[in-house]
């Protein structure tokens, strides 16, 4: 399965989260409550900002062992955290950034789950 676009923008100088339910497909035109969360249990997750898909730079890293992603298995639930202090250290403002988040299944394989711009909104109070 492809990574799903979503593009992301972050306040420069607020915390930051997203957060993102993963649920087991449904029948066409189920309404979202009837589906059942995907058991997130032994997962990883890894996602990183860069300037461009090419770029060596990475301008942020969020990960289990930073405490930028948590993961909650039974609700399938997978939280992102960029803290006040490290998105005021974002610079740029010029032009989005790419990025990606990856899941990691207990046996190694990888999933690219989502891909997109990041946008940094521009701090005015300081």
């Amino acid at each position: 399965m492809p990574a799903a676009p979503q593009n992301l923008i972050i306040e420069q100088g607020a915390t930051w989260r997203a957060i993102f339910m993963l649920l087991q497909p449904g029948a066409t035109g189920a309404p979202i409550a009837d589906r059942l969360p995907i058991n997130l249990a032994g997962y990883s997750a890894r996602m990183q900002i860069r300037p461009d898909y090419a770029s060596a730079t990475v301008l942020a890293e969020l990960t289990l062992a930073n405490a930028g992603i948590s993961i909650t298995p039974a609700t399938g639930k997978i939280d992102l955290y960029i803290s006040a202090a490290d998105t005021a250290a974002l610079t740029f403002t010029d032009a989005p950034a790419v990025y990606d988040l990856e899941l990691i299944e207990p046996g190694g394989d990888v999933i690219r789950l989502l891909k997109g711009r990041v946008t940094l909104s521009p701090e005015v109070t300081k």
